[in-house]
């Protein structure tokens, strides 16, 4: 599983990692968590989110995400008002936060909201959110720091602050003629209270227990998300901002063009693929993890990056990550997914596009020359071992390893069982038997 957690003043970045393997990005704003859920995340967690400034996170987005498949929790500040919100709908709320909104003792935005710094000085806060401010007090007479009606003067009169001034010296300055103030200023140095974050610790902890198990918190069977014209605007702006290429790509492409044959040739197979992954997305189709193994053991081989050493100067030449070049090969696997569910509607076009290439003719040859002579041969040939002309086929005739499932490359050729593929060699192997001058392989009882 993928963790990613959108965390700004309420938690480092650093600490959440300490406490759960995830990716961690800025505040969530709109559209932030329809990118995660496109990018692979399986798990997401909200703790910070904008609000003043900067559009806020949809509901409908993490309704989209959970549509998906995605678990979503939400705790500590804006994660605390959308799982509220949406709780009904499976969003998973967690800590004290999560329950006082939930059950109505507080109520108001400004709850939770701080002024923080810009992400260069890692969003540390400059005020002090009214729930940490309550959770002190409350510690504050626990500890008979103070009295209930010393608490409630204190409550109001941080509440009546704007929550940018918010912070212990503009609250103890509004009660500045209490003769408690002392006591409780010097009991405040070492029992303030931290609400936002130990929410947001305790939903992280839950997070990563989920993953340690495996399996998705219980949540409620996912709704599917109205596709209204702002839902679609938004997603169109969003697939536009991660198909705008940097300056290097739009000039190899440049170059590209240059040679009109071989531009024509990879934006035809570029074509096929873009079509392929939208096939795949609106059928709900998926990449195993395994086949986008192989297909990377595959192109290593290909490319003959068979040390480290090379696979990351590759890497660099091409312009990917690591990340980068697993989502790359998985889109590879997706398209070859979403053809091969396709596969018979396609015959008609791949012959229309032998004929254009001036392939067909060679092909239909060929293809006449071995009924020709399998005829000539009878029908009265032995049954050859279907594991020794699998090795034949791949090893001798192909000069490359076996593939582990069968079944999946002969799909992938366009059969539709492996019988299919093995009488597709076989005769292949008796055609050899024409001026061959490879050894059959050997024959079983």
């Amino acid at each position: 599983m993928t963790a990613v957690v959108f965390a700004g003043p309420t938690i480092s970045a650093e600490e959440v990692r300490t406490l759960l393997n995830a990716t961690v990005l800025p505040p969530a704003g709109q559209g932030d968590i329809y990118r995660a859920a496109r990018q692979g995340a399986t798990v997401i967690g909200l703790i910070d989110g904008y609000f003043e400034g900067v559009p806020s996170v949809w509901h409908k987005e993490i309704l989209w995400a959970m549509e998906q498949g995605i678990a979503v929790f939400g705790s500590a500040s804006m994660g605390a008002l959308r799982a509220v919100e949406l709780s009904a709908f499976g969003m998973i709320g967690t800590g004290n936060i999560y329950k006082a909104y939930a059950a109505g003792e507080i109520c108001d935005d400004d709850e939770v909201a701080v002024l923080h710094c810009p992400a260069e000085m890692g969003f540390a806060p400059l005020s002090e959110p009214m729930v940490s401010i309550r959770a002190t007090v409350a510690r504050a007479v626990t500890d008979a720091a103070l009295e209930a009606d010393q608490a409630a003067e204190l409550l109001r009169t941080a509440k009546r602050l704007f929550y940018q001034d918010r912070t212990w010296e503009q609250i103890l300055a509004g009660v500045a003629d209490a003769s408690w103030l002392g006591r409780f200023s010097a009991w405040l140095e070492t029992g303030r209270v931290d609400a936002k974050r130990d929410d947001a610790q305790m939903m992280l902890n839950r997070m990563a227990a989920v993953l340690q198990n495996g399996a998705m918190a219980a949540c409620m069977p996912a709704q599917r998300v109205e596709r209204s014209l702002a839902w679609q605007g938004l997603v169109r702006r969003i697939e536009a901002e991660a198909q705008s290429l940097p300056d290097a790509d739009l000039r190899v492409l440049d170059e590209l063009r240059l040679e009109p044959e071989r531009f024509g040739e990879f934006r035809t197979r570029a074509a096929l693929r873009c079509m392929a992954l939208e096939d795949a997305r609106r059928t709900d189709l998926s990449a195993d993890r395994q086949e986008i193994l192989e297909q990377l053991n595959r192109h290593r081989e290909t490319l003959k990056l068979f040390r480290s050493h090379d696979l990351k100067q590759w890497l660099a030449e091409n312009g990917l990550t690591a990340d980068g070049y697993e989502a790359l090969l998985g889109e590879t696997v997706l398209a070859g997914t979403a053809v091969n569910a396709q596969d018979r509607d396609l015959d008609l076009h791949l012959l229309a596009e032998l004929r254009q290439a001036d392939a067909y003719a060679q092909l239909k040859s060929r293809a006449i020359s071995k009924s020709q002579w399998l005829a000539e041969r009878g029908s009265d040939q032995p049954e050859q071992d279907r594991l020794r002309l699998t090795v034949w086929y791949f090893e001798t005739r192909l000069q490359r390893e076996i593939p582990d499932d069968l079944g999946k490359y002969a799909a992938g050729i366009g059969l539709r069982a492996l019988d299919e593929f093995y009488a597709l060699i076989r005769r292949e192997f008796m055609y050899h038997q024409k001026g061959r001058t490879q050894s059959a392989p050997e024959c079983s009882d």
